[in-house]
């Protein structure tokens, strides 16, 4: 079954609005242990989903495999940001 046009524009919006968030953050000094990153991330992609939960439409087989697909989505974006950091605290 595919995805509702309406649920896959707000998948590609919250993806892409997820990036967006991933992109702005700056590595510094002091940083936090990963294991800190990865709980905030983790809450970040668990505010997006509650987000787009409200907004998702159709029958809620249809909202649930939507859901899935942004939370796949974003774990996709968050394992990509979570190597980048583990390789900025080995720099350190």
């Amino acid at each position: 079954m595919a995805l509702l046009p309406t649920n896959q524009d707000l998948i590609s919006t919250g993806v892409k609005e997820f990036n967006v968030l991933l992109n702005q953050q700056v590595f510094s000094e002091p940083a936090i242990p990963a294991d800190a990153m990865v709980t905030v991330v983790n809450d970040w992609v668990d505010l997006y989903l509650n987000y787009y939960k409200k907004k998702m439409v159709g029958e809620q087989e249809e909202q649930d495999k939507a859901l899935q697909e942004l939370r796949r989505e974003l774990n996709t974006l968050s394992a990509s940001f979570l190597d980048k950091y583990r390789n900025f605290l080995k720099s350190l």
